[in-house]
């Protein structure tokens, strides 16, 4: 039975005394309660209010983003003189919900939409001269490109040698040379005093239609397309905090209640018994829409995400449902493969970098597959296979490396790369591959903190098992939608026992009771980690890093501890 790495715990940081004392206080709860309320920046019963009750009035003025209002205008004048509009999007979830929202809601003030998603294997990501020469040949004037474009300058200046104008909207870090588009809508221009940075490339979209609509005197509400932005937020892992955070928590409220057709459709078969979070659409929605663009062709998927009639869904679904146990055979193969050959290359084991390519190796899974790698080999991780010639690929990160940047400081040996912190993807000439790869060794090894090649867990506070109850679990909830930059709290007690046997469930889960220094017992699960096993049973005391929440069974409900790491006393 493999063991996991050791992890390293690291404390988030207490917030002043003063302030969750003033907030113990204010909002009744105990300090537990309130240091985690403060170590998400809320530091009066005000904020700890709106933090509670997220509302639409709690998201920006979409026209503090640099641009809309010339988008807004030329969207505008498309729609009144019909003019023929192409929506231009990813083939990730990211770019597919997009591409869905903007068609759903123009749809309502034009018949003159139509969509174009490249093929990931022919076209790569972008916008390509392909996509444009079909907008020149079904006449469209206006293109509105979202979750790319940004880098895609010469495709742009094509269009608009064609007469067709061009809107940006996209949240992937700018180059040095902007796109000569009419408008771009994206925050991290370094001219954007859009308050919020973050956004997923949907979340852009959002904004727009949210800009549009505060302008038309149509009955349309952008809120009636909410889910597909959380699906993006959660399948794109943006930080889950102010804009993203309310957008999240608007569209789970929207997918728990009232969901697009698709969405519900989707849901019919899978039996659950809870409200969806984040983490569900992370990996029960997200890897079925994804599942077309990485073996067949995204535009499977916009189909799916614009059909309302339940038959059609139902059969689109189906198709998209076997391509994704295909992805998954495909995941598990290259994993063994990629894992077999560091394995068997002691140079390759010793570096701060996984950098691999295979002709062999399927484009549209390598993603995956390097974040998988990772759980082996935690280091910045690089999988590229040969398409049309050339190398293409996806990186991955580790937690406190800014993966882009890195990259970045390779460009030398890159065609084109884009992303951010924490993926990225790429492409270069085979011949570039050696002299990429050790450049690559040389600048994350000069610049990454040792610390950062072992896995951590961070964790918001210490406490003993005694505060563990169902009202601090409620109200852990609403500290919620969770995910990155806000994940949900972790806690650490030490000095524990077992209340009984630990057992093994499933392949390599450990079931446990545990017992509190007051004789409390909590059950708890550990998944993948079986091989604590002996040592736990052999009665030394431990220490534990969990999450809690509610298990129901039998409409019963008990709190139960779920156990990210375990350090047995030596």
């Amino acid at each position: 039975m493999q063991q996991a790495p050791q992890k390293r715990w690291i404390p988030k940081e207490i917030p002043n005394r003063e302030i969750i004392q003033k907030l113990s206080t204010d909002l009744h709860v105990n300090e537990v309660l309130s240091t985690l309320i403060a170590q998400r920046g809320i530091d009066s019963f005000e904020e700890a209010k709106k933090y509670f009750n997220p509302t639409v009035e709690n998201l920006h003025d979409p026209f503090l983003m640099k641009d809309m209002d010339n988008a807004i205008e030329r969207i505008h004048k498309a729609i009144v003189d019909q003019e023929n509009i192409m929506i231009y999007g990813d083939y990730d979830v990211d770019g597919t919900t997009s591409v869905a929202l903007l068609y759903r809601y123009f749809s309502n003030f034009s018949d003159h939409l139509q969509y174009y998603v490249p093929n990931r294997f022919s076209e790569g990501y972008g916008v390509s001269h392909l996509g444009v020469e079909k907008a020149i040949e079904t006449k469209a004037s206006l293109i509105i490109a979202i979750d790319c474009g940004i880098k895609d300058n010469r495709e742009i200046q094509f269009a608009k040698d064609n007469g067709i104008d061009f809107i940006v909207c996209d949240h992937h870090t700018p180059g040095v040379d902007i796109p000569n588009a009419l408008a771009i809508l994206n925050p991290k221009q370094i001219d954007c005093s859009y308050p919020y940075k973050e956004l997923s490339g949907c979340g852009i979209g959002y904004k727009l239609i949210q800009a549009y609509s505060s302008q038309s005197a149509s009955s349309v509400d952008p809120l009636d397309l909410i889910d597909l932005v959380a699906v993006s937020i959660a399948s794109d892992i943006v930080p889950i905090v102010d804009e993203n955070r309310v957008l999240a928590y608007l569209g789970l409220r929207k997918f728990n209640k009232n969901p697009l057709p698709v969405f519900k459709i989707m849901l019919e078969n899978l039996d659950l018994k809870k409200e969806l979070n984040i983490t569900d659409l992370v990996f029960i929605i997200g890897p079925r829409l994804n599942a077309s663009g990485r073996l067949s062709h995204a535009s499977n998927t916009v189909d799916l995400l614009i059909k309302d009639d339940a038959d059609e869904i139902r059969k689109i679904a189906g198709e998209i449902n076997e391509i994704n146990l295909q992805r998954r055979e495909l995941d598990q193969e290259i994993v063994e493969n990629a894992l077999k050959i560091i394995d068997n290359d002691e140079e390759l084991k010793k570096r701060k970098t996984t950098v691999l390519w295979d002709a062999g190796w399927h484009k549209g899974v390598i993603g995956i597959v390097a974040s998988r790698l990772i759980e082996t080999y935690y280091r910045p991780t690089i999988l590229l296979t040969e398409s049309e010639g050339v190398l293409v690929g996806s990186a991955r990160s580790v937690f406190g490396f800014d993966l882009y940047q890195a990259i970045s400081q390779c460009s030398e040996y890159l065609d084109r790369f884009g992303g951010h912190q924490f993926a990225a993807g790429l492409s270069m000439k085979k011949e570039n591959f050696e002299a990429f790869s050790k450049k690559f060794e040389e600048v994350v090894s000069s610049t990454i903190l040792e610390e950062c090649l072992t896995p951590s867990i961070l964790y918001d506070i210490e406490m003993p098992l005694e505060f563990v109850n169902m009202k601090i679990i409620n109200t852990i909830d609403r500290l919620g939608p969770f995910g990155p930059s806000n994940m949900k709290p972790r806690f650490v007690s030490k000095g524990l026992k077992l209340a009984e046997t630990a057992r093994v469930v499933g392949k390599d889960h450990l079931k446990l009771a545990i017992q509190s220094d007051k004789k409390l017992t909590f059950n708890a699960i550990a998944f993948k980690q079986a091989y604590q096993l002996e040592a736990l049973n052999n009665g030394k005391a431990f220490d534990i890093c969990y999450t809690l929440e509610i298990n129901e069974w039998n409409s019963y409900k008990n709190v139960q501890l779920n156990i990210k790491d375990i350090k047995v006393s030596s």
